[in-house]
């Protein structure tokens, strides 16, 4: 399946959960008349990993019950918010295969309704405005053991509020000089019941309204209502808002909303060496301990595509791990692991050397070359074959040379003999050493009746087959690999994450070479480097130098576990 095609095209069987029972329970039993959700980020960063699980239950859970999901721009802080970011999270959503359609909103679309409701809950005495200090009223808002205090402001007479609440937005007001609270209660267990606020005052342009408002209600006064607005009738967030439920409820039942969403709340997706803050992944871009939101090293969507991960594959991830209802750990290997699955029927064979050693075949005629036929894909003929030079100068990996080996190291040494993939058999005979001691040159032998890496018609074996380039026509290219960004399964555990930041998280490879069938590789087009991992060409290369990243090794250590 194309990355470009919706999740509608996508056969198979879905897996179930309890998020996918509970509205099949409402379906059977009539309670709603069709299947409404939505996906609603904050625009003040772009998505990351956990975004995409969330993407894939609510757009999935449309889909497989023919209702709609909404993409929904919860845009209620202009202080955080940034076009850059509206656009991003669009072009993540549909590069993760889910269209909205029709289906585009944004809490600002409802400012002007979400202030008259504000004003409906003054006048009904459920709210009023506090111009306390803003650490008194941290302060008088008590603790998890101990009761808050009533504000003296919550005594105030509805026309008194009233006329407070239109000068903050008429902008009378400067900011922080006051907010409009909700009036629940003060001794409640949950911290969010205790008088949470409902507006603030932010001058500051809006991505979209510009400066028409100078009050800005808070997320959870706009979210509740926008659903309630949109007739969302499965409201599905992570765990972290299970608190907020109560006070989701309680402005439900207390506004004229023209339908009655409901909430559920499913645990969040926690990765080993992964942060998914959004906090510290903004503080990463801020003080350059990245590129970007699209380094590869990043969580991000916009980074893991970057990285040359399909969306497919991040889909099947989120399919493996699952929705459970409470929080746990998952291993990253299960991802790499997916991406492995993914990657491997598809993506074309291709030989790169990473760390060039010359090797130069003695008997093999000065000046003279040929042309050999190299398989795309070893499991799928279909693919066809490619060309590739064949002379008496080559390259192949440094690692795949020990002048001294040990027992069972059975790649090139002197005196003995391997198979270079497509190639011939050849036999090193000696080093060349520069004035260092380093090994700058390999001289070597090869059997002309081993042509295509057949055997010789005397039937000897050899135990290791070697990738190599020609270098009269290899391609220079830079190699970017990279690992985790944090040093630590847990990041953060002691209490700074920054500490746990891996200082070896990218390495940059220069002087290497790849086939010439790569030199201009389309930006993102998956390839396997032949015993080396999955790659793909990065937008920073060129086509007469490409720059290719790491997207996942080959080494599969999650799918070994499972077995």
């Amino acid at each position: 399946m194309a990355d470009s095609d919706t999740v509608e095209a996508k056969g198979g069987e879905v897996g179930r959960d309890f998020i996918r029972d509970i509205v099949q329970a409402d379906v059977d039993a009539g309670r709603v008349s069709g299947v409404v959700t939505r996906f609603p980020p904050e625009p003040n960063g772009f998505l990351h990993l956990g975004h995409a699980k969330s993407i894939c239950l609510n757009f999935g859970v449309a889909n497989e019950f023919a209702g709609r999901c909404h993409l929904r721009f919860d845009d209620t802080n202009p202080v955080k918010e940034e076009q850059l970011f509206i656009d991003a999270i669009q072009r993540d959503v549909k590069w993760l295969g889910f269209d909205w359609g029709d289906n585009l909103h944004h809490a600002s679309d409802y400012f002007e309704q979400l202030y008259e409701w504000a004003e409906h809950l003054i006048r009904t005495g459920h709210a009023y405005v506090d111009d306390t200090a803003a650490d008194q009223m941290r302060a008088q808002r008590g603790t998890l053991t101990e009761p808050g205090q009533n504000s003296p402001n919550r005594y105030r007479a509805v026309d008194e509020n009233l006329g407070r609440f239109r000068d903050m937005r008429a902008g009378k007001l400067p900011n922080g000089a006051c907010v409009l609270r909700a009036k629940i209660d003060m001794a409640s267990g949950n911290m969010n019941l205790r008088d949470p606020v409902l507006y603030r005052i932010l001058h500051a342009t809006h991505p979209r309204t510009g400066n028409a408002w100078c009050i800005y209600p808070t997320y959870d006064f706009a979210h509740g209502q926008s659903d309630a607005i949109e007739g969302i009738t499965h409201s599905v967030c992570t765990l972290e808002f299970e608190d907020h439920k109560p006070l989701y409820d309680w402005l439900i039942e207390h506004l004229p909303v023209p339908s009655r969403p409901r909430q559920y709340e499913f645990a969040r997706l926690n990765v080993t060496y992964t942060v998914l803050s959004k906090r510290i992944l903004t503080t990463l871009v801020r003080d350059g301990h990245v590129s970007g939101w699209d380094d590869p090293r990043m969580p991000t969507l916009a980074g893991i595509r970057r990285r040359g991960v399909p969306a497919a594959a991040l889909r099947e991830f989120v399919s493996r791990v699952g929705v459970a209802r409470a929080n746990s750990m998952v291993d990253v290997a299960m991802l790499d692991s997916a991406i492995r699955d993914t990657l491997n029927p598809s993506a074309p064979r291709r030989m790169a050397v990473l760390r060039p050693l010359k090797l130069i075949i003695e008997n093999y005629p000065e000046g003279a070359s040929e042309t050999l036929a190299a398989i795309d894909h070893p499991d799928d003929p279909e693919q066809g074959t490619r060309p590739i030079t064949f002379g008496r100068e080559l390259y192949v990996e440094q690692d795949d040379f020990m002048e001294n080996p040990p027992k069972k190291f059975y790649r090139l040494s002197p005196g003995n003999e391997v198979r270079l993939r497509y190639g011939y058999y050849v036999t090193c005979q000696s080093i060349e050493k520069d004035n260092d001691g380093n090994v700058t040159a390999l001289r070597c032998t090869y059997d002309p009746q081993t042509r295509g890496g057949n055997a010789p018609p005397d039937g000897r074996k050899v135990k290791a087959t070697l990738h190599w380039l020609a270098a009269a026509d290899a391609v220079p290219a830079e190699i970017r690999l990279y690992s985790h960004l944090f040093n630590r399964p847990d990041p953060g555990a002691d209490g700074d994450v920054m500490a746990d930041l891996a200082s070896d998280s990218l390495d940059v490879l220069t002087g290497c070479f790849v086939e010439p069938a790569l030199a201009g590789s389309p930006v993102g087009e998956a390839v396997q480097f032949e015993r080396t991992g999955y790659f793909c060409a990065d937008p920073d290369g060129t086509a007469d130098r490409p720059v290719f990243n790491r997207t996942v090794g080959l080494r599969d250590s999650y799918a070994k576990a499972r077995v």
